[in-house]
């Protein structure tokens, strides 16, 4: 399989399954919180109209636009990576920015001013949902791979360094 067509599965696989997420949770939890660990863990409806964490609130438009930028260099770039940890990587980025990028979409009055769903909440931490884990996982990969793997490659290539 190609990086590209490995990031391109890894993108559908998380944007399908983030709708999915979301559609459950716009549809069942709404004014009825699920508590999985007492204090701890819910499962709660809210939405998100700004970045991350709650950051930039009303923002959804100009963070749309850089999601769009966002998956368009990746589409463009990722048919040159060489590993397979780079595509899967760049494939969770580019479904979460994309799952997210849908909220944007779909989700409000206006073209890219919808909320964003967010529903797993842990209680001292901001809620989050399928597209956020995703798109924080594959930073963390994208690092790794680029300081970690990068380097022993570098290391076994010449072994002088």
């Amino acid at each position: 399989m190609t990086s590209r067509l490995l990031a391109l599965a890894v993108a559908a696989a998380v944007v399908v399954a983030d709708q999915l997420t979301k559609w459950w949770v716009v549809s069942t939890l709404p004014g009825r919180p699920i508590e999985l660990i007492p204090g701890v863990l819910q499962l709660r409806y809210t939405e998100n109209t700004g970045a991350a964490w709650g950051l930039l609130p009303g923002a959804g438009s100009f963070i749309a636009l850089g999601a769009i930028a966002a998956a368009v260099v990746i589409v463009l770039v990722v048919h040159r990576l060489q590993r397979r940890l780079e595509a899967v990587a760049m494939g969770l980025v580019l479904g979460g920015a994309l799952g997210n990028l849908g909220d944007r979409v779909f989700r409000g009055p206006g073209l890219l001013d919808g909320p964003v769903v967010d529903f797993v909440d842990f209680s001292h931490f901001p809620a989050f949902n399928v597209a956020d884990s995703a798109i924080t996982v594959g930073a963390a990969l994208a690092i790794l791979a680029a300081f970690v793997l990068g380097r022993r490659a570098k290391e076994n290539a010449d072994p002088a360094a």
